[in-house]
């Protein structure tokens, strides 16, 4: 019998669930996001790394949710800025940036005068997965590349338009979904966590 188990991917995120629902297919789950769950209640991301504020989500989703429950924290760590947006990527510019297209304006911004050689960056994807009360798994992927100086794509969200990998001679947002899913912080994330999930999934 194939009885599939829900997985509440704790994000309003529709990109991200998008994403999550390609990297797990095969897996026998049904995935949720908090929009699906009229949860509203929004967790203050208090923690001073991606690894705290993914337990921070993870624990009380999964708590609200009753159920499975998968969370990441993820963001753009830049070199020349001291390992800046970080942790406050979604968030990077506070109230002056209302969207993903004004972050990035202030990333280029703040990196204006950045020689290429010194424009190395990585995005960091650390996931964790909670049972409420129960079972509890961590993972974290991570790609690098380049801040170029213009966007180019529209395949991605967030920073994906100015996050240039070399060996592929493109931005992360100029790649297929397909393609992304191999090599991307997420997906690398993901993969880490499949067989964990599995497990999960099998023993509920």
């Amino acid at each position: 019998m194939n009885r599939r188990k829900r997985l509440l991917v704790a994000t309003h995120n529709q990109g991200k669930v998008r994403e999550y629902a390609e990297l797990l297919r095969g897996l026998p789950v049904e995935l949720l996001s908090l929009d699906d769950l009229g949860i509203t209640h929004d967790v203050e991301e208090t923690g001073a790394t991606f690894r705290e504020n993914a337990w921070l989500k993870a624990r009380t989703y999964a708590r609200l949710g009753e159920m499975l429950t998968l969370s990441d924290d993820s963001g753009l760590e830049v070199d020349a800025l001291r390992g800046q947006p970080g942790v406050h990527s979604a968030r990077y510019g506070g109230d002056t940036c209302r969207n993903d297209e004004e972050r990035v304006e202030l990333l280029l911004s703040n990196l204006r005068g950045v020689p290429w050689e010194q424009r190395t960056s990585r995005f960091l994807c650390f996931i964790a997965i909670c049972e409420p009360g129960g079972a509890e798994v961590s993972v974290v992927g991570s790609v690098a590349g380049m801040i170029q100086y213009e966007p180019e794509g529209d395949l991605g969200f967030g920073y994906d338009p100015v996050f240039y990998l070399p060996t592929f001679g493109r931005t992360i947002a100029q790649i297929p979904m397909a393609e992304k899913n191999r090599i991307s912080h997420r997906g690398d994330g993901a993969h880490r966590a499949a067989g964990a999930l599995c497990r999960l999934v099998s023993d509920g």
